[in-house]
């Protein structure tokens, strides 16, 4: 519906706000995590949460922007509860340390946003040699959704709510690799292609979310994963590539935009 602005079967469209989908929602007493929350859609994701009453658990590479982004908010919203913590998802290390320090306060968790994500850059290595895009768009977020798997399940028996866990794909996991996610070939330089190495890694976060979903149906686990096309959203995701400069980037944004066309 959303290429007309037409309205769904939800009753909102693509020009919904998150303010206007989340009217009337009370989320006192939750807690969540969200990452890549200092800018665009995790920004955004951590202010209407908050606006609604959830504690949000800012997870960050850069505190700095990470701590400028809650000021920003809470003069907003004086009476948001808000946390900037440090998570490099790049690094598994970082995503150890984050786990085990969000542990040790030893909060609920009742949301887990997995936002946070680059998009189509050049060839590069993690500090695990681990290609880039492949490490933090799924790799770290995989890692960091297992090592809190257990607060979520404990979290959701206790207050007998509904835990959920949010995966941000994109339409662009349609332009993996011919052979889908290429395991034996995530560090090959030579057939390394940025917008095929970027679909592929949405493409490992679908498979994690319906994973997921399967284990917790057959677990009879009270939480829910979902993976989600956000639409096409000017962020500084795109800072690899601009719609002027770069016909590929484009083509994506057109395609992502229009998926029914595809």
């Amino acid at each position: 519906m959303w290429p007309f602005w037409w309205k769904g079967a939800s009753g909102f469209s693509a020009r919904s706000t998150a303010e206007e989908v989340t009217h009337g929602i009370d989320g006192t007493g939750l807690t969540a995590i969200v990452t890549g929350a200092s800018s665009g859609i995790g920004e955004e994701t951590t202010r209407v949460l908050a606006l609604r009453g959830v504690h949000v658990v800012m997870a960050v590479r850069n505190t700095d922007s990470g701590n400028q982004v809650r000021d920003k908010i809470l003069k907003e919203i004086p009476q948001a509860k808000i946390d900037v913590m440090k998570l490099d998802l790049s690094s598994m290390a970082s995503v150890r340390s984050f786990a085990s320090e969000y542990q040790s306060l030893d909060l609920p968790l009742n949301l887990l946003i997995n936002n946070a994500g680059i998009m189509a850059c050049p060839f590069l290595l993690s500090s695990d040699n681990i290609e880039l895009q492949f490490a933090t768009n799924h790799l770290g977020h995989f890692l960091l959704t297992n090592l809190l798997l257990e607060r979520m399940k404990k979290t959701a028996s206790e207050s007998n709510r509904e835990g959920r866990i949010v995966i941000v794909s994109s339409e662009g996991h349609r332009f993996a690799y011919r052979e889908g996610v290429q395991f034996d070939k995530i560090n090959d330089e030579a057939s390394y292609n940025t917008l095929q190495a970027y679909g592929q890694s949405k493409l490992g976060n679908i498979l994690h979310a319906t994973e997921l979903a399967r284990l917790f149906k057959e677990q009879g686990v009270n939480i829910t994963a979902n993976s989600l096309h956000p639409g096409s959203i000017m962020t500084n995701l795109l800072r690899y590539h601009s719609f002027i400069n770069s016909k590929s980037s484009f083509a994506l944004y057109i395609i992502s935009d229009f998926p029914l066309f595809i």
